[in-house]
């Protein structure tokens, strides 16, 4: 058995993180892949998503073919579909430690200087 088969028959053993070793525009492709397989799933027509999400019928092609889309119209679009949830947790900073969480702590209160030019 070569590797490939192995990784396809046993994917709850082996889950490769998609995203961490992709290039930018390869997530890019992935989220607009799930966004279209969302769309479809609820049975919905590129046109009625657009309605919905108060972007054209062009910015939904877009995003699904082209994977490119507005960050605002992208978060629009994942509210539409009832995906804003997804969103809680991403890019959240985790503490591993009680000194990680005295430093996230002064991260909150802490404003960044401007540099000198």
């Amino acid at each position: 058995m070569n590797i490939k088969n192995y990784l396809k028959d046993n994917k709850t053993y082996f889950k490769a993180p998609v995203f961490q070793l992709a290039l930018p525009t390869e997530i890019c492709r992935e989220l607009s892949n799930r966004l279209r397989a969302q769309r479809l799933f609820k049975n919905m027509k590129q046109q009625e998503l657009a309605e919905r999400s108060g972007v054209s019928t062009g910015t939904i092609k877009n995003l699904e073919t082209k994977a490119q889309v507005s960050f605002e119209n992208f978060i629009q679009i994942v509210c539409t579909l009832g995906l804003a949830g997804e969103l809680e947790n991403l890019f959240n900073v985790e503490a591993q430690s009680i000194a990680d969480l005295e430093k996230i702590e002064k991260l909150k209160t802490k404003r960044l200087r401007k540099r000198a030019r």
